[in-house]
């Protein structure tokens, strides 16, 4: 069997069939060293994503989006509107740390840390493997007519499925309302929280639909990270190859025969068993070369390894390396292109760390009323002003007093003296500032104030 230069099956995608139908994947279950390895890492990941909404630092949830009440909390360090500008530093951030990463090593992220790929391999379809068996026993049962044993074995995974899709809507929940607002509804039951448990219900049938009958074609279809690789990878790339040198030899590959001098004849060691393809949970052929379906979950790497074994060649026919390496022989290094790419992510990283140190818990915004005009009280040209304390620790601030720094003059303050700002909360009102008219000498005069809770500055404005 010789190389072939066709590219026909980059015209279309591994999950449709030349009728434009859904082809279906029955990805063989792996194993092997690299698969090992991605259960720990997948496990540790599935702890950490169940527990986060859980864990309490200084009395904050973790990790915390509750967009309804612009509430946010990273690593128990919570953040509010005022502070946008630090989640938004964040994400680009994250975005060019995870371009650096794909420049470098490819799609990496999507087999071994994205909650996609997590809960599909190492949830939901060993919970299939578990009922149906492996890929060929599901084969069969899907041709099979819909008897007792299908009919039970289907209603049994569905089943198990809906309530995994369930739990992890509870969890998504937690993230967003808060942990402690969730168990008590849980602890007062659905009756008394209807809208909240359509809310859940409905989250759970896009998670079952996905994780059902959608799967891979999230990977595929929906996730435009894929499409990004396009334009991040190149020839120096790690991701998951074939390595066509030694595969295809001088004249292709070829089924393995006993006894047989594969190099004297000119054939590579690829044996064309085709359980590469098998075991792939987005149906590709890796020996085409990269294509935008892999997700570099490796399933390929340790089925190859297992037949080289057992026919006695070597391994990694197909591995982690770059197209450089196999074509050239060329080692990874550290481009100029990916060398640009850490700059750019370290200024960055350097500029949150500054203006994480710069934050402050309390933020005070005092301004002049729009549209009123000022006062005279005797010599004393009086505005009147509207102030929002913003308190983001989790401690109350009592007995808050304004004091007017510059100039000379005095601030009274509409209503009850004594304010307070609850933990996590804001407090708001009005106040007069009173200064001598004589110590105004131009149309505009900056003030500064100071903001003192139980004695203590908090902050100036």
């Amino acid at each position: 069997m010789k190389k072939t230069s066709d590219q026909s099956f980059r015209d279309s995608i591994s999950t449709v069939d030349k009728e434009g139908k859904r082809a279906w994947i029955y990805p063989k279950k792996p194993s092997g060293k690299y698969f090992r390895r991605r259960e720990i890492v997948s496990y540790l990941l599935l702890a950490f994503l169940f527990a986060a909404p859980f864990i309490k630092v200084n009395g904050n949830q973790f990790l915390l989006f509750n967009v309804i009440d612009r509430k946010f909390n990273f690593f128990g360090f919570p953040f509010w509107p005022q502070d946008f500008h630090l989640v938004v530093i964040s994400i680009i951030i994250g975005v060019v740390f995870v371009s650096l990463f794909t420049v470098a090593f490819g799609r990496i992220f999507c087999g071994w840390i994205c909650p996609q790929t997590i809960f599909m391999e190492m949830v939901f379809r060993r919970i299939e493997y578990w009922v149906e068996g492996d890929r060929g026993a599901q084969i069969r049962l899907d041709k099979q007519k819909w008897n007792a044993e299908k009919i039970r074995k289907r209603i049994l995974k569905w089943s198990i499925f809906f309530i995994i899709s369930f739990l992890i809507a509870n969890i998504f929940l937690a993230y967003i309302q808060g942990s402690d607002k969730v168990l008590s509804m849980v602890k007062d039951g659905p009756g008394e929280h209807l809208g909240t448990l359509i809310a859940l219900l409905i989250f759970t049938a896009v998670f079952y639909f996905v994780f059902t009958w959608f799967r891979e074609q999230v990977c595929v279809i929906a996730c435009p990270y894929g499409r990004l690789q396009s334009v991040l990878l190149d020839d120096k790339s790690v991701v998951v190859a074939y390595d066509h040198v030694r595969g295809e030899g001088e004249n292709g590959r070829a089924k393995f025969k006993k006894n047989q001098d594969r190099g004297a004849q000119g054939f590579g060691d690829c044996i064309d068993c085709k359980q590469c393809v098998n075991v792939c949970p987005t149906g590709i052929d890796i020996r085409n070369g990269t294509q935008l379906e892999c997700v570099n979950c490796t399933a390929c790497i340790d089925e190859c390894d297992h037949m080289m074994r057992s026919v006695n060649l070597p391994e990694g026919l197909i591995r982690y390396a770059s197209e450089s390496e196999i074509s050239e022989n060329k080692k990874f290094r550290f481009t100029p292109r990916m060398k640009g790419y850490t700059a750019v992510l370290g200024v960055l990283i350097a500029i949150l760390v500054g203006m994480l140190f710069l934050r402050s818990d309390v933020e005070a915004k005092i301004l002049r009323v729009p549209g009123q005009l000022f006062e005279h009280k005797g010599e004393n040209i009086s505005n009147v002003y509207t102030f929002k304390i913003v308190n983001k620790t989790i401690k109350d601030f009592d007995d808050v007093q304004f004091k007017l720094i510059k100039p000379d003059g005095e601030i009274k303050v509409v209503g009850n003296n004594n304010i307070t700002v609850p933990k996590e909360g804001m407090a708001q009102g009005t106040l007069f500032i009173e200064i001598n008219q004589y110590l105004l000498d131009k149309d505009k005069t900056k003030v500064e104030i100071e903001i003192y809770s139980d004695g203590k500055l908090v902050d100036k404005t």
